[in-house]
């Protein structure tokens, strides 16, 4: 799959988001969060397709709206009842996209975003294959590091493995429709946009 730096934009025409899964991914601390509640409040014809996760809630976060916390074996057997579009392991806990949900609204023509993790985004390439996928960037390695570690919210040993993880990630951006980097937080909200076919 070839890959479009959007620095500057270079993509050719806008898709059209009838009936379009849009898939943003990118590494933990990156900014996938910040971005997405841009544009939700701008574009309100998106839905953002909510995850399921068995980690802990972090605090303010609200069960069905930031994420479904679900116990280890509600995951499980979602799982091997075909329940979920994808879903993965990622620092020790388990995350995915309900696929039933997703469904319903891409079939009444409502434009859906998921916004997850590299495995998961592979295997929506396999389901989805005309999704939209953009990979969000840090403008450097150390500023990612920073950024982790800004959240004071992750043990040592968790910071490490995101980390890590972030390492394979950036290496597998061109795999991606398009790469937007987040140095700074309108410019990147603007090339996404235009990424998406908004402008």
């Amino acid at each position: 799959m070839s890959t479009l730096l959007i620095d500057p934009i270079q993509i050719m025409a806008p898709p059209s988001l009838s009936c379009r899964l849009i898939v943003l991914t990118g590494p933990s601390g990156v900014g996938k969060g910040t971005l997405v509640k841009k544009l939700l409040l701008r574009h309100q014809e998106l839905w953002l397709s909510v995850s399921a996760t068995t980690r802990v809630p972090r605090e303010g976060e609200i069960d069905g709206q930031d994420y479904f916390f679900f116990e280890q074996q509600k995951f499980d057997d979602l799982i091997n009842n075909d329940g979920f579009l994808e879903w993965a392991e990622f620092a020790g806990n388990f995350y995915g996209t309900p696929i039933k949900e997703v469904r319903e609204k891409l079939d009444i023509g409502r434009p859906v975003l998921l916004e997850i993790e590299l495995n998961g985004a592979r295997q929506v390439r396999k389901t989805f294959p005309d999704a939209l996928q953009i990979f969000l960037a840090p403008p450097s390695f150390d500023e990612l590091e920073r950024r982790i570690r800004g959240r004071a919210t992750d043990t040592e040993e968790a910071i490490q493995r995101r980390l890590t993880r972030a390492k394979d990630e950036l290496n597998a951006s061109n795999e991606f429709d398009a790469v937007v980097i987040n140095d700074d937080i309108d410019l990147a909200f603007l090339k996404l946009e235009e990424a998406i076919g908004f402008q």
